[in-house]
């Protein structure tokens, strides 16, 4: 089976969604995509999974991030579905759209298949992947859950806030990183650069080695 990992191109494949029917590399566009699968409708962990997501569509919006759910049922199902996911958000509506792959042809292209778990006629079902494809449609993260583990939405948003920055300035987000904190100077960066790319100024951190790689500036 074909595996997607970072830097790989993302499949330009014809998908149907809840939406209608689109290639993913229209979808993307100019623009950072979420691209998320799920191991089966009127799932527990799934469902709340999508609520969420759709808490955190106005956010990633917000960011210029478009989002597209995957699940291995048709669009009948996904669309009754939807009804039960929205009735258990506190309000919040799913605007993003759903793809159907009832034949698995999407999730094994994409290499989201969990080898373990299966569904009741015996097939295998979706992992909890999350890819985060940029304007080049190439995987920039790549997230693999087992079905059994839901996901963290505000892990995706920070990092999806670190990819924006970097995609922008020549840094990168230290351990534990979230927004308004200090970023590093990326290692391709000599110092003469350094101080033109970021007239704010820039700390370096003292080690034992005697080495200036731990250069610290803020960018928000």
């Amino acid at each position: 089976m074909p595996g997607l990992t970072i830097g790989d191109a993302l499949p330009d494949l014809e998908v149907e969604t809840t939406q209608g029917k689109m290639k993913l590399h229209d979808f993307v566009g100019n623009s950072f995509a979420i691209i998320f699968s799920h191991p089966g409708d009127f799932t527990p962990v799934c469902t709340t999974e999508l609520g969420m997501m759709a808490a955190y569509s106005d956010q990633f919006a917000a960011r210029g991030v478009k989002l597209l759910g995957i699940s291995c049922d048709d669009i009948h199902s996904h669309k009754e579905w939807i009804k039960d996911v929205e009735a258990c958000s506190n309000g919040h509506k799913v605007t993003y759209a759903i793809a159907a792959d009832p034949h698995r042809r999407i999730i094994k292209q994409l290499n989201m298949v969990d080898p373990d778990e299966k569904d009741s006629s015996g097939n295998n079902v979706p992992s909890r992947a999350l890819f985060i494809v940029g304007p080049d449609k190439r995987i920039k993260l790549s997230f693999l859950y087992p079905a059994s583990t839901g996901r963290n939405m505000d892990e995706v948003l920070r990092v999806v806030d670190s990819l924006l920055r970097a995609s922008k300035h020549r840094i990168a987000t230290p351990v534990n990183w979230k927004p308004g904190d200090s970023v590093l100077i990326a290692p391709s960066v000599s110092n003469e650069e350094a101080k033109k790319l970021f007239p704010q100024g820039y700390r370096v951190t003292d080690v034992p080695s005697g080495k200036d790689y731990l250069r610290f500036t803020n960018i928000d």
